[in-house]
């Protein structure tokens, strides 16, 4: 008589890396000084400066993280000095 085959453990599950909540300033570039806050009371995320004291806020979902709220107050910053440059270019 043959011996049962034991069931295969199932993989272990992988752990998905923190994302960072700090990040540095696009005005005073000083290093993990901008902290991002999430209001899912009101649906606003806000990003501020504790530096030179700059803040961005914006509409937030429940899938918003604070990298997200960072990464759309540099692509607005980005979008308002592509304006001045063609301004200034005219």
């Amino acid at each position: 008589m043959g011996k049962r085959k034991s069931r295969a453990k199932p993989p272990p599950k992988k752990r998905m890396d923190k994302l960072d909540t700090v990040f540095s300033c696009p005005f005073c570039n000083h290093g993990t000084s901008v902290e991002c806050r999430i209001d899912m009371k009101n649906l606003i995320g806000e990003a501020s400066c504790r530096i030179c004291q700059e803040s961005f806020s914006t509409t937030v979902t429940a899938l918003t993280e604070p990298i997200d709220i960072y990464s759309e107050w540099i692509d607005e910053c980005e979008r308002v000095n592509n304006l001045d440059d063609e301004g200034a270019e005219a």
